[in-house]
């Protein structure tokens, strides 16, 4: 292993968004803080030109993403890369943090690019159905790789993280050497990280918390009070829960306790912006594709994509009725059904 040799462990983080370019910030510091990291970070960042420059000269130079995460310094070791292949040369650690539309075709482009003991955690919640099932996004990596993948997800509101407002977060992982390493990468006294032996459950609780988060955000819409988003997220746990034990073995229900479960939930129910828009569809009556190019400066909400694929997966095998909220959730995205049915339907 890196580090047990002498050789330095070197981080590459794929994606630079607002949650990218925060958690960045943590990493370049936390290597600087451990002798067996390279100090050097490298961020591959999708090339884009604010006002005539480069995004990636502008980080460089500035040690600010302008675009994504404005007025939030990031560490000097923090180095922009537009060319992916130079990004993961030689690296050992890979933290992948980009939509989860994109990962396919980004791990094509670094297939048989990479160090033969290079591993990776993903930060990227959602899941995959391109292959006809369900499948993770720490599979699909796994599988277009073949490295072993660890997860970590939580209550982390993005710019909340970069202000260093405290918050807990969730790994899970496969390999305990490897949960050690990444805790040492993430873990701060404002950004707690507790590790578990459950990559599928604390991955399904990072991908599923964005459809409970939308119908909180319908509720909201439809200014009902706090006793029916109460109920909202109670129901959206326990599907949650329900569905991560009926196409997962060994799922724990301690880890729907962690960060990465309740405490995600309820974070995104209330000040993320899967409920922002959620509430702005039913005040506006647009639909999800205007108001993510309205209100969200060039990201993606996950939540409508992943409520589409995990209907699909319902409806393969025949049970969206033992899950009326997925079921209602994706009728109003995709269905134009009237948000109101958030409370009927279920």
């Amino acid at each position: 292993m890196p580090g047990i040799s002498g050789e330095k462990e070197k981080v590459c983080i794929i994606g630079s968004g607002n949650w990218g370019s925060a958690i960045s910030k943590i990493i370049g510091k936390n290597v600087l803080a451990h002798p067996e990291f390279n100090s050097t970070v490298k961020m591959w960042v999708f090339e884009e030109y604010i006002n005539g420059r480069k995004l990636t000269e502008i980080i460089n130079t500035c040690h600010e993403n302008v675009k994504y995460l404005p007025n939030i310094k990031l560490p000097s070791n923090v180095v922009a890369c537009s060319d992916i292949i130079e990004c993961v040369e030689d690296a050992t650690i890979l933290v992948f943090v980009i939509p989860h539309q994109f990962v396919k075709s980004t791990c094509e482009k670094i297939r048989g690019k990479l160090r033969d003991d290079c591993r990776a955690i993903s930060l990227i919640k959602g899941v995959d159905v391109s292959k006809g099932g369900l499948m993770l996004i720490s599979e699909e990596i796994r599988e277009a790789l073949s490295i072993d993948v660890s997860v970590l997800m939580g209550a982390n509101v993005a710019r909340e993280v970069a202000l260093e407002q405290f918050c807990e977060t969730t790994i899970g992982y496969n390999d305990p050497y490897n949960g050690e390493i990444f805790k040492k990468i993430f873990n701060t006294s404002y950004f707690r990280v507790n590790a578990v032996q459950d990559v599928s459950g604390v991955e399904l609780c990072g991908a599923l918390k964005n459809v409970v988060a939308l119908a909180a955000g319908f509720v909201d819409g439809l200014k009902m009070g706090s006793n029916t988003k109460a109920a909202i997220i109670r129901i959206g746990i326990a599907e949650m829960k329900k569905f991560s034990h009926m196409f997962y073995i060994g799922i724990k229900n301690e880890t729907f306790f962690e960060s990465c479960g309740v405490a995600d939930v309820v974070t995104t129910c209330y000040g993320g912006r899967h409920r922002k828009l959620a509430e702005a569809h039913v005040i506006t009556g647009k639909s999800f594709d205007d108001l993510e190019k309205d209100m969200l400066n060039g990201q993606k909400l996950q939540g409508t994509i992943t409520s589409k694929e995990i209907h699909q997966i319902l409806t393969r095998n025949n049970c969206t009725e033992e899950f009326p909220l997925f079921s209602t959730v994706y009728r109003i995205c995709y269905e134009n059904l009237c948000p109101s049915h958030i409370i009927h339907d279920i």
